[in-house]
């Protein structure tokens, strides 16, 4: 069993306001799951423009971190831009998934977008029909139809996709995201510390090679 998960947001700086599932068991698509949350901040209007989730509509509503409880018990999660929902989640016991990916790897040249590839790939897939695209569990019946089809096409299991997804290693003594990509880190302790200690507190996906350097220059300074 394979989980796919999608949140909404206040906007690309966190605020989760909704979190769906669907599972993918044996090719097919089972077990929804959505709930709206109440965000620990303001939602933008761009945002509200995109998914059409409004302040009224989660005033009442628990937090993410009382509503992920339901949504855990698979050992892998499935994303489309993993990164991104991975960051916007508490921690979740299980390894990810990230389609689009995924999806670069088998078909480069495309448009990556969930829609885009629903339409290049012809997707057979019927979201819920009181729902639109950008909100949560619309969009997870779209990654896993995705999904789907990277199976049927690639043959990998969920070991194999993890393994694919990992990022490309890099030196541990270069920045690899960023304003400060592609920088030293020993230059950056020098001149943002700052910045160091708050990716530390903040990014969870860390990897340990980099996490235990960024440690090192944050304490050292240099």
């Amino acid at each position: 069993m394979l989980r796919v998960i999608d949140t909404e947001t206040c906007g690309l700086q966190g605020g989760v306001v909704e979190v769906a599932s669907v599972d993918v068991i044996d090719g097919q698509i089972l077990n929804p799951m959505s709930d709206l949350v109440c965000p620990d901040r303001p939602i933008s209007r761009e945002a509200m423009a995109v998914h059409r989730i409004t302040e009224a509509m989660v005033a009442n509503k628990p937090p993410i971190e009382q509503a992920i409880g339901r949504y855990h018990g698979s050992a892998h999660y499935v994303a489309h831009n993993a990164s991104f929902d991975r960051r916007m989640l508490p921690e979740m016991p299980g390894e990810w998934i990230c389609t689009m990916t995924l999806a670069r790897q088998l078909w480069p040249g495309q448009k990556y977008g969930n829609q885009a590839l629903r339409h290049s790939l012809k997707l057979d897939v019927t979201p819920p029909a009181d729902l639109h695209a950008h909100r949560a569990l619309y969009d997870c019946y779209i990654t896993a139809a995705l999904l789907i089809r990277i199976m049927e096409k690639s043959g990998w299991d969920a070991a194999q996709m993890v393994s694919r997804c990992q990022p490309a290693p890099v030196a541990d003594d270069v920045f690899p995201f960023g304003k400060y990509r592609g920088q030293s880190i020993g230059s950056i302790a020098r001149k943002d510390p700052g910045y160091l200690r708050w990716v530390l507190e903040n990014v969870r996906d860390l990897r340990p090679p980099l996490r235990q350097a960024l440690r090192k220059y944050v304490k050292t300074g240099q």
